[in-house]
């Protein structure tokens, strides 16, 4: 019975945080893009979801007041903080320019890498750790950068109709000189020197 729990557990998970990336870019783009405003609504969220659901089943159940320790709290807390941390960085990844597609598989990519190093040390556990465990690492590193690299782009924007043509003039006195390299890549052209 608590396999299914456990299976139902991670598919909530999966679904839940797979959803964030786009529906938060969907919330920010009818926010005029704005980074600190699709905060407040996830922490709004979080205050229903996390603080007054759960506070008013243990008020129900009897439980509310007992077991409170400083250590279970502070750790708890942290712990909300890293949620929060890790919300304003997605938020700050897509109001840059990131797309869900590209940053979520990253964020999900690198994140178990993360987990993975942190339970390492906290539970002394870097002897068990093998040749097998280490090429995993890579693995999954090299499919985030996979990701990154060949994620598609989406169709280049089109030319409006309406928009006139740019025309070059020649001058006739004067030879045409090509930009150099440099002049390409900085979009800047050197002043001649006469």
């Amino acid at each position: 019975m608590h396999f299914i729990f456990v299976i139902c557990g991670i598919a909530l998970t999966a679904l839940a945080w797979g959803s964030y990336g786009p529906v938060l870019h969907e919330g920010q783009h009818y926010l005029g893009n704005d980074r600190i405003k699709p905060l407040i609504c996830v922490g709004l969220a979080y205050l229903v979801v996390a603080v007054i659901i759960p506070s008013a089943i243990l008020i129900a159940q009897g439980k509310f007041t007992t077991d409170w320790t400083f250590s279970g709290f502070s750790w708890s807390f942290i712990a909300g903080t890293c949620g929060t941390f890790g919300a304003f960085g997605l938020i700050l990844a897509l109001t840059n320019g990131g797309k869900p597609w590209i940053v979520m598989p990253l964020v999900f990519g690198f994140a178990p890498i993360v987990t993975t190093i942190i339970s390492l040390f906290t539970k002394n556990l870097w002897s068990q750790a093998g040749p097998v465990f280490y090429a995993g690492i890579i693995m999954t590193i090299a499919g985030a950068v996979t990701v990154l690299l060949f994620a598609p782009k989406g169709a280049p924007p089109q030319k409006s109709a309406h928009a006139p043509e740019k025309t070059e003039e020649v001058s006739k006195a004067e030879p045409t000189q090509q930009p150099s390299a440099i002049e390409k890549l900085t979009g800047k052209s050197q002043a001649k020197s006469e």
